[in-house]
């Protein structure tokens, strides 16, 4: 699961557009210093600003709502979250897998 950023989104949004931070904020409607803000995380922009900037940049957006295992249980969310970012962690070391099981199988005898 990657955590979702307004200025993650729209960074990536541009990127992917192809288009300079002035291009784009022109396109938007805005500065490029109001654009650079909200791409570094400095300035949070309200919901109607970030679609109007991504579409903009060619972009729809497509929002699915799920319920957390258990909202209310802060402890139990927070060792989530932990685990998430490990996960994320351990998938960015290349994985050296041998081409065959150097362990018994199942089942079979020792």
């Amino acid at each position: 699961m990657n955590v979702m950023t307004a200025a993650r989104v729209l960074r990536d949004a541009r990127r992917r557009a192809g288009l300079s931070l002035r291009a784009l904020a022109e396109r938007a409607g805005t500065s490029h210093a109001t654009l650079s803000a909200y791409e570094s995380g400095t300035k949070v922009p309200r919901v109607d600003t970030l679609l109007r900037i991504l579409r903009a940049a060619g972009f729809a957006t497509d929002l699915d709502l799920a319920v957390r295992a258990d909202a209310h249980d802060d402890d139990r969310l927070a060792k989530g979250d932990e685990l998430v970012a490990v996960l994320e962690l351990a998938a960015q070391f290349p994985a050296r897998h041998q081409p065959t099981m150097t362990y018994p199988r199942f089942g079979a005898a020792a």
